[in-house]
């Protein structure tokens, strides 16, 4: 009778339970592995046979049979190193005591039995946790807080003899962590690099990143070179609320599957890739499929600066994840979903030499090169931008920063605006990412306000999405002032900052001078 070892599995940030049975059979001795194993798996045999002898267990001289189930799933980690051993060791008799039926092993053995952690690690333990198992054995990994994962036994283990040791409860309870503590996890205050305090005038142009940053809503800015569009959108973050547990562990998994640090995992993360990177590096992609930008972006800010400089088939991609927050990713072998909900800031010009429309410097842009610049950014794509924000160059000498509010003077009115949006809609959601129905249903109107958005809507031609987006911006208006029902104040603001001066279709005429 085989002997059977749970583990996780991972199919991009899903994770299944793998049952690892280990059968010893009359044969040439020597280790087969099957079950859809790739690469990294097959190498197994060899990482597991030698960390078995280093440890001086006994192995009969008999065929090992490894079947990893279920067999219809493609096997791409070399995460089942451990239950390999342990049943190996089990099926061989080296092991007396009975192995926990609700215990999942986890992790990669290194040639002397010491256990390692692999990429993955965090999405496999929230899968064990949902897999319903009760203790886990893995490897101790750096500036993880896995003490504080409710519901589920972690014990760190650092080499093969003291995951036999724990079998018989000769180790001490040092060197077990359990996740029922009561202890709440330490909060770090997140310092940032830049404040809104010291970036001069544009008041109009905080004011709507402000309204972004509580509502998650898209911004396009568009204005002549050094006009301050990259300062303002590498500050966005100072405003952003830090993130919550869940968020957290989210963010955290993400980036261990793209093998990717990250400073801080409290603080919304921030990408900004350069336009010149590919679509597989901004949407994700490869043989094995990895997160991409948009992924990286989760629960944070994607900053696409020169935006009209991006392919224009790299730039339709993102589509799908602006539209419904996550990406999926097919190949031959394998089709994988990554979330992707996060916040687009992007800027350009309004021209090709960037200075269409300003009262400082001459436009040398023919009309055709203006329209074709434009056009580099499809309809579909700005009809999914929430608010366009046309800046202008700062005049140094009538502005000062004793006027200018600090980003935590913004960030805690963002704040109290978040937390109005989670207690509406009874979860951890907020304005721009909420389905039509939930919009329509929380945000009634009345027959003035429907009047009011139609004859915007019918001058400018907007689409039905942006007339849904115009009714998400005022109610995260109307949330930061702290009013129940959408005001006429907020719509008469919210098209405002939608249409900017006219939008796309007057960035297009030209205008010398």
């Amino acid at each position: 009778m085989a002997t059977v070892i749970s583990s996780i599995g991972l199919k991009g940030m899903e994770g299944y339970r793998v049952q690892v049975e280990v059968q010893l059979i009359p044969g040439v001795e020597g280790i087969c592995i099957v079950g859809l194993p790739d690469a990294s798996v097959k190498e197994s045999k060899d990482r597991v046979m030698a960390a078995l002898h280093s440890n001086e267990c006994g192995i009969p001289e008999k065929r090992i049979i490894i079947n990893l189930s279920p067999a219809e799933q493609k096997k791409n980690s070399p995460i089942f190193d451990l239950a390999m051993a342990i049943g190996i060791m089990k099926e061989a008799g080296e092991i007396k005591h009975a192995i926990p039926k609700d215990a999942a092993f986890l992790g990669v053995l290194s040639l002397d039995g010491s256990i390692k952690p692999v990429e993955g690690m965090l999405p496999a333990i929230v899968a064990a946790k949902k897999e319903g198992f009760k203790t886990l054995y893995l490897p101790s990994m750096k500036d993880t807080p896995l003490s504080h994962i409710d519901g589920i036994e972690i014990r760190f283990v650092e080499t093969l003899q003291e995951v036999i040791e724990s079998f018989s409860g000769q180790l001490t309870t040092s060197i077990f962590t359990s996740s029922h503590t009561t202890e709440p996890p330490q909060v770090v205050t997140p310092s940032y690099d830049k404040d809104f305090k010291h970036i001069l005038g544009h008041q109009k142009a905080k004011r709507a990143l402000e309204i972004a940053a509580a509502g998650g809503h898209n911004v396009l800015m568009v204005g002549p070179p050094g006009c301050g569009k990259s300062l303002l959108a590498e500050t966005f973050q100072s405003i952003l609320p830090p993130l919550q547990q869940e968020s957290s562990f989210d963010v955290m998994s993400i980036y261990q599957l793209a093998g990717v640090s990250n400073p801080n995992y409290q603080i919304p993360p921030y990408r900004d890739p350069h336009h010149s990177a590919s679509a597989v590096s901004l949407i994700g992609g490869g043989a094995n499929p990895k997160p991409g930008e948009v992924s990286l972006a989760h629960h944070g800010v994607l900053f696409l600066d020169e935006m009209a400089e991006f392919p224009k088939r790299t730039l339709d991609m993102l589509r799908q994840p602006l539209e419904t927050s996550k990406v999926t990713i097919s190949r031959a072998a394998t089709t994988v979903t990554y979330p992707a909900q996060f916040i687009l800031l992007a800027a350009m010009n309004p021209c090709p030499c960037g200075f269409l429309g300003s009262r400082y410097r001459y436009c040398t842009c023919t009309p055709k090169q203006i329209l074709t610049y434009n056009n580099r950014v499809s309809g579909p794509i700005e009809d999914r931008i929430d608010i366009l924000l046309e800046l202008d160059t700062v005049v140094l000498d009538k502005e000062s920063e004793q006027d200018n509010e600090t980003s935590d003077e913004i960030r805690s009115r963002v704040i109290d605006a978040r937390n109005i949006q989670y207690k509406r809609y009874d979860s951890e959601t907020y304005n721009a990412i909420i389905s039509n129905e939930q919009l329509t249903s929380y945000c009634q109107l009345t027959e003035e306000q429907k009047r009011m958005i139609q004859q915007w809507a019918s001058k400018y031609n907007w689409s039905t999405r942006v007339q849904m987006k115009i009714l998400r911006l005022a109610r995260t208006i109307s949330d930061l002032s702290g009013h129940e029902t959408i005001t006429n104040e907020s719509i008469w603001e919210a098209v405002t900052m939608r249409r900017g001066s006219g939008g796309k279709a007057q960035r297009k005429t030209p205008v010398n001078g």
